[in-house]
């Protein structure tokens, strides 16, 4: 057994003990633990982590702990380039792709309205997300800390927040999307590209008041609906205005 001092910084202390918050503590190790072992065990799922510094140099996640060793640990960085101290991945975090659990739907649709191709479905089993994840390259999103210490899972975001709405806040804060997002370009059930199509086509498939007062429609070739600029667009515009701006 060895022992080692640990000390997390901003948002990774919600996954510690209350009273290992914001500052360091001592924590016995086993002798042949790894960084990736000892973080996880005290709490915090990998995928959360972009930056292990043990006495002061950047290691990755199979460095063995060794008694007597300062080990910080560093959540996801946004305005700094960190790039020469990444040691924890062999790929870069910013694979705008996303897998989101079945307690986020809602998170899913907004996001896919932001442009973002997000898989979902209600019936995914934690076994199929991360198969998915791993084989193309996405990102999990989840409320489920278990799942993002899964092995095979190396890019994943734990979402703090409880509305989709605000979710969707958290995920632009955290990963920059800002400048990434092509809103209303996916159609939001079938997570397809839109295509814009001629309104003379679509006549008979749109009521009337949207034959009288818009002449742009796009459409899905999934799942063959037509959309267009109506109030149900205009206050999604909105959310995502609101969104970008705070980003």
């Amino acid at each position: 057994m060895v022992t080692a001092t640990f000390r997390f910084y901003e948002e990774l202390n919600d996954f510690l003990a209350p009273e290992r918050r914001q500052r360091s503590f001592s924590s016995p190790c086993a002798r042949a633990a790894t960084v990736k072992h000892m973080i996880e065990a005290l709490g915090v799922p990998h995928t959360e982590v972009e930056i292990v510094l043990v006495n002061g140099e950047s290691v990755d996640f199979n460095a063995l702990v060794k008694d007597g060793d300062r080990i910080a640990v560093y959540p996801k960085f946004e305005t700094f380039d960190v790039s020469h101290l990444l040691r924890v991945r062999a790929r870069p975090l910013r694979t705008l792709r996303f897998i989101a659990d079945a307690h986020l739907g809602g998170l899913a649709r907004l996001l896919r309205l932001a442009g973002f191709d997000t898989l979902y479905n209600n019936n995914f089993q934690d076994d199929e997300i991360e198969t998915i994840a791993a084989q193309e390259s996405r990102i999990v999103l989840t409320r489920d800390r278990e799942l993002l210490k899964r092995r095979t899972i190396t890019h994943g975001c734990y979402v703090h927040t409880l509305k989709p709405a605000q979710q969707l806040r958290e995920i632009f804060d955290r990963l920059d999307l800002t400048s990434s997002a092509r809103p209303f370009s996916l159609c939001l059930q079938c997570n397809t590209p839109l295509r814009s199509i001629e309104k003379a086509s679509v006549l008979d498939r749109i009521p009337p008041t949207a034959r009288a007062l818009y002449e742009h429609f796009s459409t899905c070739d999934i799942c063959e609906g037509i959309f267009w600029q109506g109030s149900h667009w205009q206050r999604m515009r909105a959310l995502l205005d609101q969104t970008m701006t705070r980003s």
